[in-house]
């Protein structure tokens, strides 16, 4: 292996990476880390592991692509090239998964949903995305202040799963808000799994709601993202709305297929925009994104 494209998603909690092998479009290694507003500092780390990895590969022609809200100010001191988180995850969705009708993907401070759209004529798909852009409400920064505010443990959260059966106001809408109702639930004394499920359904429902912009999600959806990757009572909820806004519209989906192959959580679901921007980079010239070394970083 003698070539090699690095794609680097620095996100505003994580930082992901990936190595691609451009013959196969293989991930030959990946890492997902909190870089605790430490961004820069954290990509150099991945990049001193980065070159360690790759040198006893034998590998000397390395190329960089980077994206994320904290990717920008990375491109020059890299010799990387920039690539729109959304264009790196729709590019990672149509590679790895052809017949997927639409994503949502949560991350520290943003939410996406790509549907995407056949042209009955050409076949041809179109790809009809939207972003939070005003407030963290309903992404992973919420999910952490809230956890601390309950007391929950972390490790407690990836083992809870979703149950509705008592469920609190939340409101999801703003990030201050939510915080401020979780508050008012543990003041009152109600159990901490029941507060956290009621968050999950909270962030699920106004993403449904407002983020899809009037779209009705199309089967299969991929759950992407590090919260959906690693929390199996937001999966759940996910997996309990959807179809409920389905039924309601009159969506005609296979109800005999599993939901966990409906809307499903793929492997690597949290480095898909990292491996997008690798899928990006194979379309550039060879001169685009050399990496040019730690000593800008």
């Amino acid at each position: 292996m003698h070539r090699a494209i690095v794609g680097l998603d620095v996100g505003s909690t994580t930082v992901k990476a990936v190595i691609v092998d451009p013959e196969t479009k293989d991930i030959v290694w990946s890492d997902y880390q909190r870089h605790h507003t430490k961004q820069a500092e954290c990509v150099l780390d991945f990049m001193v592991r980065v070159g360690q990895v790759l040198t006893e590969k034998g590998c000397d022609d390395i190329r960089v692509f980077v994206t994320g809200s904290g990717a920008k100010p990375l491109e020059a001191p890299l010799g990387a090239k920039f690539v729109q988180e959304v264009n790196s995850v729709t590019l990672a969705v149509e590679t790895l998964h052809p017949d997927a009708g639409s994503v949502v993907e949560l991350g520290g401070q943003d939410a996406k949903i790509i549907v995407f759209k056949e042209n009955e004529k050409t076949g041809d798909k179109s790809a009809i995305a939207s972003m939070n852009d005003k407030c963290a409400s309903g992404t992973g920064a919420t999910i952490d202040k809230c956890m601390i505010k309950v007391g929950m443990p972390p490790e407690d959260t990836l083992k809870l799963h979703f149950n509705d059966s008592q469920l609190h106001h939340v409101a999801a809408k703003c990030g201050v808000f939510a915080e401020t109702d979780i508050v008012n639930l543990v003041k009152t004394g109600i159990p901490s799994d029941e507060i956290m499920c009621s968050l999950a359904d909270a962030i699920v429902m106004q993403n449904l709601s407002v983020l899809t912009r009037g779209n009705t999600l199309r089967h299969k959806v991929l759950l992407l993202g590090g919260p959906n990757t690693f929390l199996p009572f937001l999966q759940e909820c996910w997996r309990k709305r959807i179809p409920e806004t389905w039924d309601e519209r009159g969506y005609d989906y296979p109800k005999d297929v599993p939901i966990e192959e409906l809307i499903p959580v793929p492997e690597n679901a949290a480095l898909y925009a990292a491996y997008g921007a690798v899928m990006y980079g194979m379309h550039e010239p060879e001169h685009v994104g050399v990496y040019s070394g730690l000593d800008g970083l």
